[in-house]
């Protein structure tokens, strides 16, 4: 066995002479191990809320979405709509058109966003399954189904059909404009379900048959917005973007999920990274304390060392066993810290031990990359302050008098 290991690992299981040594030793371990474990236990809950937030969103995404980069809108030729069934990996597609509109319903005006679907979108999605109220479109019908916070702007229910719900957009052109009906394109609709995602796509999205979507933008048969894809489980989805680029053209983009959520992956990570350095800094702070553990214990084996060096240790072995002592206690810290993390963590996973609402349990996800971020995080910091205590350890500290 390694020299220095060996003494090292006797040095941590031996108690020192000196009390207030043993004391401060018992401080820095427990310091590693509360920082390894908040920063397991911050990592968890923001993976957790990462997975939250985008689990619903994630719902109503396809696997693939396709949408022009010239203009709002593009034509879906009938040879075109045939290759993109024919491409191997597809499980089904539907075409979209999007618009933003205002929504009216007994003085209530309210901007939304109008996504007029076809007949195979709820084969797309699983926007069945966030319907807690009413039912989806029939197809080919003047319903809506629309997100809870518009349906209270709005002060509209399901299957009201006293409640006519207007939908209108400006009609393009020029010249003057002597009355609404001239400004306005509009459609009545009823709606016949309420949705209920998040917060933000309950406000954004009104959705309707593709031909009431058509009719209200005056949009050709096979105009559409965007064409939403299904996938296959052994899809590649490389290769799938790559045909349906070369069947629609260079004009279209082909987006998954994970760009279609740019913006909340962007808002995530860098909060995640944000607490990730702020609790590092908390580790660096506790790792202060093993440092000063190993130059005490330094201190307190000096007859020790110096009667090792006399029997023939060079100064780098005496350096290498509180090097491997910072190693260890940083370690056996980390590993502690980590279980304590992953039994906390676990224990909210199953009995919601805090709350969000009276209904709803903070958000927790154990991720094996969590584990290897703290375990890395802690092994370099604790390497570094190894490295600088041990360093403290001059010839003529171990030299005999």
């Amino acid at each position: 066995m390694n020299f220095s290991l060996y003494i090292a690992k006797r040095y941590i299981r031996s108690k020192s002479s000196t009390n207030a040594i043993n004391f401060i030793t018992i401080i820095a371990i427990v310091g590693i191990v509360l920082g390894a474990a908040s920063l397991f236990i911050v990592l968890s809950g923001f993976a957790g809320l990462r997975d939250f937030t985008l689990e619903f969103s994630s719902i109503i995404d396809p696997d693939l979405k396709a949408e022009t980069t010239i203009g709002k809108s593009f034509i879906l030729s009938d040879t075109q709509d045939k290759k993109l069934h024919e491409i191997d990996g597809v499980a089904d597609f539907s075409r979209i058109i999007e618009e933003r509109i205002i929504a009216s319903s007994d003085g209530n005006n309210y901007p939304a966003y109008i996504k007029g679907v076809d007949e195979r979108f709820n084969k797309i999605t699983a926007i069945d399954s966030v319907i807690p109220y009413g039912n989806w479109l029939y197809p080919n019908t003047p319903q809506i189904v629309v997100g809870w916070a518009i349906s209270t702007r709005l002060s509209v229910f399901v299957n009201d059909f006293s409640k006519i719900v207007t939908l209108s957009v400006p009609k393009p052109g020029k010249g003057q404009i002597s009355s609404q009906s001239q400004a306005l394109n509009q459609v009545n609709t009823t709606n016949v379900g309420i949705f209920d995602l998040n917060e933000e796509l309950n406000n954004k999205y009104i959705f309707a048959s593709i031909e009431t979507a058509r009719q209200l933008l005056n949009y050709k048969p096979n105009q559409i917005t965007s064409l939403e894809f299904k996938l296959t489980e052994t899809a590649n989805e490389d290769t799938v973007k790559s045909k349906i680029k070369s069947i629609l053209g260079d004009t279209i983009v082909v987006k998954n999920k994970d760009q279609l959520n740019d913006a909340i992956y962007k808002m995530l990570n860098t909060e995640n990274l944000a607490v990730y350095l702020i609790f590092t800094l908390v580790l660096i702070i506790a790792l202060f304390n093993v440092i000063g553990s190993i130059v005490m214990m330094i201190l307190d084996k000096k007859k020790t060392l110096s009667t090792l060096y006399n029997i023939g240790a060079s100064l780098n072995d005496i350096r290498n066993i509180f090097f491997y002592q910072g190693v260890l206690m940083t370690f056996i810290g980390g590993f502690l810290g980590l279980v304590i993390g992953y039994i906390i963590v676990q224990l909210q996973a199953s009995f919601s031990l805090i709350m969000i609402t009276p209904s709803s349990a903070y958000p927790v996800a154990i991720h094996f990359e969590n584990f290897v971020i703290v375990m890395i995080t802690i092994s370099i910091l604790g390497i570094i302050a190894s490295k600088i205590a041990a360093s403290r350890i001059t010839k003529d500290l171990v030299k005999t008098n």
